[in-house]
């Protein structure tokens, strides 16, 4: 299956850098964003190592099925499966070390949704609050579930999704890469059908836009991934543009 992709990240209006990064691998059909935490531009570091670990990692079980797996296989998902969630327990153990290395990283850390597309089946992998929504016949659904504390309060029912967009500990994840060494990774698979539109995203986007909104938007664009992606960039800002916003569409058609 034939996909079109289309990326875009931008530092918002009230954040001086961006600490969010992206990353597409055309060849290996991986694409990933990552929401990275901490100062002194440590978020930007965070989240610049896991994508690069992701993709080390990803392009070196390309085609070698004999390699060392540092964490073992999981025999409950498939060897892509498997190379997706392993390489975000390295990238866990990347950003670990780094934190080592310098004061100013201690205490760094990244959220990350990736997908990797094998034929019609997109293997999906997140930890933290950057989500992966998918956008089929006119509708849209939240695939991923937040690692954060206010979406553990939605869940208990104490407070709504809308007020979790405004609640002031919206940003608190309860887990992330550079938490801790034993990181666990929600992973699941989709078979992907002629139109259908994946929307990675981290949170910039998500605090500023409803899903109601987010669907709509793309549901406007006609298809058209690349105007998808610069409105909803556009919308967060005019929004008040919190945080830093990254968008990443993938479009798959036959």
């Amino acid at each position: 299956m034939k996909i079109s992709y289309q990326a875009l990240t931008d530092v918002g209006r009230k954040r001086k850098g961006n600490e969010d990064s992206l990353f597409v691998n055309a060849e290996q059909r991986l694409f990933v964003v990552a929401d990275g935490m901490g100062g002194h531009a440590a978020g930007e570091v965070a989240s610049k190592i896991a994508v690069d670990s992701i993709n080390e990692f990803v392009c070196l079980t390309g085609g070698d099925q004999e390699i060392t797996w540092p964490f073992g296989l999981d025999e409950n998902i498939s060897y892509d499966g498997n190379r997706l969630k392993t390489s975000i327990r390295y990238a866990n153990r990347k950003v670990l070390d780094a934190t080592k290395e310098k004061s100013e990283y201690e205490g760094m850390a990244t959220t990350v949704a990736a997908v990797l597309v094998d034929g019609d089946t997109a293997n999906l992998a997140h930890v933290g609050d950057s989500r992966v929504y998918l956008f089929r016949d006119g509708s849209m659904t939240q695939l991923t579930s937040d690692h954060s504390w206010v979406n553990e309060q939605i869940q208990s029912g104490i407070i709504s999704a809308d007020q979790a967009r405004r609640h002031p500990l919206r940003n608190v994840v309860t887990r992330a890469l550079g938490g801790k060494p034993d990181l666990a990774v929600d992973i699941q698979v989709q078979t992907m059908a002629s139109g259908d539109i994946l929307l990675l995203c981290s949170d910039g986007l998500t605090t500023m836009l409803p899903d109601e909104d987010i669907a709509e938007t793309i549901a406007s664009a006609g298809g058209d991934i690349q105007d998808a992606a610069k409105s909803l960039v556009a919308e967060a800002n005019d929004r008040g543009g919190e945080d830093n916003i990254t968008v990443l569409l993938l479009k798959f058609e036959e």
